[in-house]
């Protein structure tokens, strides 16, 4: 692998301003703070080194004259025209002679005789060295570096602040190395997702052999698009391409093109493809490119014509590569509707690799690789754990390894039990224990009778999953909760399937207006989970026989076409209809459970009292509760002969 350029280097090792989170003025104003004690410091120590050497006291020659005759020196140094005197007694004392002349024409003068000047040691040292010189130009120098230092250092800062905003233009994007191999991921390290694998490996064949596909005459596509749910590992799939494939793997969301500035994001999009071009092979993978990438000309995003400006360069990008150049664009996204038609039209993001929830198979093998480093009891079955978890995504499943792990810790164990995942799983989909939140008397008993009125129904309906547990102790936002999961793994879901769950949601309704004759706010979550999915049966299914095929709103009760949020296909007459359609399978449901919960009180009664004196009821004590009152539960081979 040949080595990456000097430019790519530079933006890795290129440490991000601001460091620790602190913003670039203050830590330039932190800076010069620190840089003014510096610089006072030193002019204090120098000051205190200056007056330590103006501490020797000076003699003048007439009295130096006097103390030679006295028999008081001992010795002389000449240095320049200065001279050091020492005194018998210990004493350091100066003087200087006058220039030009010699200090025996001096002492003469002072009619020293020759006999007292013997007994004196006179040493004469060179005064042109560097010692010299340094002495003599350090009170001017070193004042004068300090202030070049200081002003440098403060230079050097402003430059620091000021200059971000020419890197403004250069791309944020990670890079992970090929030979990094602690971060390296392959198609091992990811579980499930079979099709969307062997989908990319042809991708992985042309970034390591792409003259078998150029001498045939093939183009591999330039962009390939990601799409699934959150979680399910489009961001881990790409890199396991990269690492497959040995190439560089640059890495950046689609929010960070767009800055306050107006043509940065083009600028980064720019510098981007430059780096991969010079690194290639290489993978560009682009994640939440729905960031950037929305329909243009909507108006959404505040009227913000950067995001389009950065759409543009991107599409330009992409049909700007050779058909050899080894680039290859991924993106990621959740929302692929929502897309401009100009991104996904051939020759830019052409190939579509969609990612589905694992089903039971594949959610088996993601738990056997987040168990690789944990230690197992021997009870612990994860083949039971992949059927218990319905609906959960890759990362659901990694979060509920982990907190079987916590678990355990915990409770100071080394060993990872069944018990400890099955309490995950109503973590991750609950949330934690609430056991500080203790309820009253009457609260329990509206609670343990509400929960009890969702299970009967959800036991009796044929279409309605089978309960696995109810229990009445509170979780994250609930305060009891009703665990249902469905026998197998189901793509598509009916009509029948869907007014039996709007039926199961509205039984804690239904059980607190018959039998206690009141309401409380218990059942507001359950009333708007419904009614949401009666409106979409109406409005998105065409399961309503009065409004018939037709759908008149997108995902999310957003209207269709990129319409503006104000906007709608259909008239306030076809506005009434749909409310009253959805007002008729509303009623008609509770209809339905008012019948169930009046013929099966007994059972209701039964299992409200076994919840208020245990608080949780498990799968297999509820069915020998139902079978006591003559209701069978559902088995598998009973969906499959309703199927």
């Amino acid at each position: 692998m040949k080595e990456l350029p000097k430019k790519i280097r530079k933006i890795i090792t290129t440490k991000p301003p601001g460091k620790g989170g602190v913003p670039p003025g203050r830590a330039f104003l932190g800076q010069g703070f620190l840089a003014l004690i510096i610089f006072l410091s030193l002019v204090s120590l120098y000051s205190l080194v200056s007056d330590s050497s103006k501490a020797v006291e000076e003699v003048s020659l007439s009295a130096l004259a006097q103390e030679i005759t006295a028999g008081n020196v001992s010795a002389i140094t000449i240095v320049g025209d200065k001279l050091e005197i020492t005194f018998l007694d210990g004493k350091e004392k100066i003087s200087k002679k006058e220039a030009g002349t010699a200090l025996t024409t001096t002492f003469k003068n002072y009619n020293i005789s020759p006999e007292a000047l013997a007994t004196i040691n006179i040493e004469v040292k060179n005064d042109r060295g560097f010692l010299y010189w340094f002495a003599s130009l350090a009170p001017i120098i070193l004042p004068i570096a300090f202030i070049v230092f200081f002003l440098w250092f403060l230079s050097r800062q402003v430059k620091g602040a000021g200059m971000q905003a020419f890197s403004f233009g250069q791309s944020k994007a990670r890079l992970i190395s090929p030979d990094d191999k602690n971060q390296r991921v392959t198609f091992k390290d990811v579980a499930g997702c079979r099709e969307a694998k062997e989908e990319l490996r042809e991708i992985v064949d042309f970034l390591k052999n792409p003259k078998k596909f150029l001498d045939i005459g093939a183009r591999i596509p330039k962009g390939i698009l990601l799409m699934g749910a959150p979680g399910t590992g489009k961001t881990l799939l790409a890199r396991a391409v990269a690492g497959e494939a040995g190439v560089s793997f640059f890495s950046i969301s689609g929010s960070e093109f767009v800055e306050m500035f107006v043509g940065v994001g083009a600028s980064r999009v720019r510098d981007l493809f430059d780096l991969a071009k010079k690194a290639a092979p290489a993978i560009i993978f682009v994640d939440e490119i729905d960031a950037v990438g929305r329909v243009r000309g909507t108006g959404v995003g505040g009227g913000n014509d950067e995001r389009e400006q950065t759409l543009n360069q991107i599409l330009v990008e992409l049909d700007g590569f050779e058909p050899n150049e080894k680039v290859i664009v991924m993106a990621a996204t959740n929302r692929p509707d929502v897309l401009d038609p100009a991104l996904l039209r051939p020759g830019r993001f052409d190939r579509r690799v969609t990612l589905d929830l694992p089903d039971r198979r594949d959610r088996e093998e993601i738990l056997l690789i987040h168990a690789r480093q944990k230690p197992f009891a021997e009870d612990a079955n994860l083949a039971l754990i992949a059927e218990r978890t319905p609906g959960f995504s890759g990362a659901d499943l990694y979060s509920l390894m982990n907190e079987a792990a916590i678990l355990a810790a915990r409770e100071n164990r080394t060993k990872v039990s069944q018990f400890d995942l099955i309490r995950s799983i109503e973590k991750v989909m609950l949330g934690p224990e609430r056991k500080s939140h203790i309820l009253s008397q009457k609260e329990k008993e509206l609670t343990a009778f509400h929960e009890a009125g969702h299970a009967i129904v959800a036991s009796v309906l044929p279409y309605a999953d089978p309960v696995h547990k109810i229990s009445i102790i509170s979780r994250g936002r609930v305060a009891g909760y009703v665990l249902k999961l469905p026998l197998e793994d189901r793509r598509l879901q009916s009509k029948k399937e869907f007014l039996d769950d709007i039926a199961v949601a509205l039984g804690g309704y239904v059980v607190e207006k018959t039998i206690f004759h009141d309401l409380t706010t218990g059942p507001s979550n359950d009333l708007q989970v419904s009614t949401a999915l009666a409106r979409d049966m109406v409005t998105k299914y065409g399961m309503s026989e009065k409004m018939g095929p037709i759908a008149l709103e997108g995902a999310g009760g957003k209207p269709l076409f990129g319409l503006g949020v104000g906007d709608k296909e259909y008239s306030e007459r076809v506005g009434a209809l749909i409310d009253a359609e959805v007002a008729k399978i509303m009623n008609e449901a509770m209809k339905k459970v008012e019948k169930i919960i009046k013929e099966h009180r007994k059972a209701l009664d039964t299992i409200a009292t076994r919840l208020i004196e245990v608080e949780t009821i498990e799968q297999k004590e509820f069915e020998e509760i139902l079978i006591t009152h003559g209701i069978v539960p559902k088995k598998k081979k009973d969906i499959e002969h309703q199927v």
